[in-house]
């Protein structure tokens, strides 16, 4: 059998600064699968924010040094499926007209992968031999679910979770009003649809809803905070790695 190859992990800039447990679930859970880890100490922001902002030149930036630091890497895992959208397919639009750049960003977007996608489509592993006695419901976020396609794989890991019942919610796939810039730029907008991904995960009976995003799981957890409701809210990360404390 053939040794495994190593990961280098990206990490978001809201994990990082906001709910570094989450980082600290991956490591783990690598770790227990004895797979290498590497994590680039000069890493930052992959230029989302800049790029859905519309600051093409920054983005860039951002981009060209995302490609610096992670090119030597032999597979490069995420655990947030906007973060891995940008780099797999934005990154390509931002350097369309240099043809060696943009050849450099396909050969990053081809080795980079989302967490979920990496342990069930890549190393084939759906059974992490994890524990949560509870009811859960899923969140589908936008970019994941619309950008990347990933959608059964979170789910599967979630359902060989030994005690955990999944309960799909009504319209799991619907945004939960965050969308990075929109949730400031549209604050009214973005309540009513925050509260209405709410109402759904409260009519679906779980005490816990888990995602793959942290925007949206920070989102989602103000508001069930400010509604002073008894739901929980975790990264699958946390759920896989038996760490449940609730962001």
């Amino acid at each position: 059998m053939s040794a495994p190859v190593p990961v280098t992990l990206f990490i978001p800039c809201l994990v990082d600064s906001f709910a570094p447990d989450v980082g600290k679930a991956l490591v783990r859970i690598f770790d227990q699968l004895d797979i290498p880890l590497a994590y680039p100490l000069d890493q930052t922001c992959c230029g989302q924010p800049a790029y859905n902002a519309g600051y093409r030149n920054e983005a860039r930036t951002a981009a060209d040094r995302f490609i610096d630091i992670f090119e030597s890497a032999e597979a490069i895992v995420c655990p947030s499926g906007s973060c891995v959208h940008m780099v797999r397919d934005h990154y390509l639009e931002l350097f369309k007209d240099d043809t060696g750049r943009r050849k450099r960003a396909r050969a990053i977007a081809d080795k980079t992968f989302e967490f979920t996608e990496y342990l069930v489509d890549v190393l084939q592993i759906t059974d992490l031999g994890a524990r949560y006695d509870g009811r859960v419901t899923y969140h589908e976020s936008c970019h994941l679910n619309y950008g990347l396609k990933i959608s059964a794989q979170p789910r599967q890991l979630i359902q060989a979770v030994a005690g955990c019942e999944l309960v799909e919610m009504e319209e799991a796939d619907r945004c939960c009003g965050f969308g990075g810039s929109f949730s400031v730029k549209y604050p009214e907008i973005s309540i009513a649809m925050l509260d209405d991904k709410v109402d759904r995960i409260v009519a679906s009976g779980a005490d816990t809803v888990i995602g793959c995003d942290l925007g949206c799981l920070l989102n989602i957890s103000g508001r069930v905070s400010r509604r002073q409701l008894p739901i929980k809210v975790l990264h699958i990360a946390q759920l896989l790695s038996g760490q449940g404390t609730s962001l």
